[in-house]
């Protein structure tokens, strides 16, 4: 997968998911160019959040993003936003995979630290935590509300913007920062636990 220069257009990008979904074998690699430094960008953001002494780098996450991809070649692609939510719960699991593997390496040692700050307007959480007790958090937060963990995961985890993120969930960017902003502050108290007592 060699990265060109991104061609800034949606309607490229959903032209050739479409492709993908219709079963041209090669629209995959000629659709990773196009969004690969789209792809490289959200996987710096993960990594500036994470500890100093992370071995993992942008190049792997985007390289892993690309093998696990090949594995959705039966999904239905709707547009650009739709496959970046697709990516944000791919990235997701590649960051609690390798958070999980790293973790156990160290036993109990420093892990892979995110904050969910810088993926939002407003600073309910001030500390960073770490991705698997986030990821843990999500799972519980799921059983209560769907639509909230897939709003965390393409903002935090797909980095996209509240009008993207509307789009791909169908409901208004209003809505999207009312739900973010909850989800957020359930997160906080979950991760948390002095926060629950007050």
């Amino acid at each position: 997968m060699t990265p060109v220069a991104p061609r800034d257009s949606s309607h490229d990008i959903t032209g050739l998911l479409l492709q993908w979904s219709r079963g041209d074998a090669d629209a995959l690699d000629r659709l990773m160019p196009v969004i690969y430094e789209e792809c490289r960008r959200i996987a710096t953001q993960q990594i500036q959040r994470e500890d100093r002494d992370h071995t993992l780098d942008p190049t792997a996450v985007v390289h892993e993003l690309y093998l696990r991809l090949i594995d959705q070649r039966r999904a239905t692609w709707q547009n650009r936003a739709h496959f970046f939510a697709i990516a944000a719960q791919i990235m997701r699991r590649i960051l609690v995979d390798y958070a999980r593997q790293r973790g156990a390496q160290k036993r109990g040692g420093s892990a892979l630290l995110v904050s969910l700050d810088a993926a939002g307007d407003t600073p309910n959480v001030s500390r960073a935590e770490n991705v698997v007790a986030i990821d843990d958090a999500l799972e519980r937060l799921a059983a209560i509300d769907a639509d909230q963990v897939r709003i965390i995961e393409l903002r935090f985890f797909a980095g996209l913007t509240v009008e993207d993120t509307a789009l791909v969930v169908g409901r208004s960017p209003r809505t999207v920062k009312r739900e973010w902003q909850l989800a957020k502050a359930w997160l906080y108290r979950e991760l948390h636990p002095a926060a629950k007592q007050n």
